[in-house]
């Protein structure tokens, strides 16, 4: 799936056609007149002036409800120190200890250390340091007039509500578009595939746009190798493994979606090239990416079978879905609820205890 796709029918995508240099901006009356925030006007959406906890200004991603602290924070303090400790010593702490980095990884990597730990993880500090200078030469070339056009075009399209990116002369699509052409000229047999983006786009949101770009080539040359080429044979692969582990785990829905012959490229795509960072809430995305880089891409599998057993298997809904139509509209809007963080990630743990058939490290 290069160039052009799917992905441009998303709802966000229609809100953000056409955004302007600057964000122009219209007085809406706000009903808490003691609020600290306020509104605007934005391309016919309302958004705030003040960012969430994320950075969104609106958008579906949006929410002024402070995150819950289930983990007190003394807790928080010492996951912290741990994970610096590692990182002081990541190659030792890897090459004797693996099982340990993963049982943090599952916990979730404090906030703090975050962006250092993925970049750690996933392989692109140890590629930023083999070549030290490349990025900064590739951004100075041109690119493949192809696929900068393309590039450019999809550009406003990735989280048009983030305040990295709803400036459309701003830094983060600048960076944004210096990260992918970087790629398609790295990779001139991928070039870039529009799906690329909001995975970038997501990584330069916690970390600089050098270190966003080796993380970028690490997870499309190792960690998802081939998803991004061409006719997507490998994604179609994986697609058929998914649908066997389906019949595993649910068979209930297995037998439904064999039924009405509807292929796991229908629903899967999205999930897979994108992993989830257009699919599921915020939070609970941060703690799919800190198992995903530590473990790879059976953590997407996982999430998959989450979402599947539990959008479908659930008492009644396959009586609600009498043709692909309904089964397809089930897929592409989960329950919020079984998308929440202590949810899903409760789910996929189950998963990784009782699921032998996915081999663990």
């Amino acid at each position: 799936m290069t160039g052009r796709s799917r992905f441009e029918s998303r709802s966000d995508d229609v809100m953000a056609s056409s955004y302007p240099e600057q964000v122009t901006s219209q007085g809406v009356d706000n009903d808490d007149s003691g609020s600290e925030t306020s509104s605007i006007v934005h391309n016919g959406s309302v958004i705030s002036t003040v960012p969430d906890r994320h950075g969104f200004l609106g958008g579906t991603q949006y929410s002024t409800d402070p995150k819950q602290q289930t983990v007190p924070a003394i807790v928080v303090l010492r996951r912290e120190q741990k994970w610096l400790r590692m990182l002081a010593h990541w190659d030792r702490v890897m090459n004797a200890n693996y099982k340990k980095v993963r049982e943090r990884c599952r916990k979730g990597i404090p906030p703090s250390v975050r962006p250092r730990a993925w970049l750690f993880l996933c392989g692109g500090k140890l590629l930023l340091e083999q070549s030290k200078t490349l990025y900064k030469e590739l951004i100075l070339q041109e690119g493949d007039a192809r696929w900068v056009d393309d590039i450019r075009k999809d550009l406003h399209r990735q989280f048009p509500f983030h305040e990295m990116f709803v400036d459309q002369a701003g830094h983060g699509q600048r960076d944004l578009f210096q990260v992918l052409k970087a790629y398609s000229i790295l990779n001139e047999s991928v070039g870039y595939c529009q799906a690329q983006a909001p995975v970038a786009a997501f990584l330069l949101m916690h970390m600089p746009a050098e270190e966003a770009f080796w993380c970028l080539v690490s997870i499309c040359d190792k960690y998802l190798t081939g998803y991004y080429s061409q006719g997507m044979e490998t994604l179609q692969i994986d697609g058929e493994i998914l649908f066997g582990l389906v019949k595993k785990v649910s068979p209930n829905v297995y037998k439904h979606l064999k039924k009405q012959k509807i292929e796991p490229i229908l629903y899967m795509t999205e999930w897979f090239l994108c992993v989830f960072t257009r699919t599921l809430p915020w939070d609970t995305i941060l703690r799919v990416w800190d198992m995903f880089l530590c473990e790879g891409v059976k953590i997407v599998f996982k999430v998959a079978l989450v979402l599947l057993k539990f959008s479908l298997g659930r008492a009644g809904v396959l009586k609600k879905c009498p043709t692909m139509y309904e089964t397809l509209e089930v897929l592409r809007n989960p329950p919020q609820a079984i998308m929440e963080e202590e949810f899903l990630i409760n789910q996929v743990s189950t998963l990784q205890k009782n699921t032998a058939f996915i081999k663990e490290n």
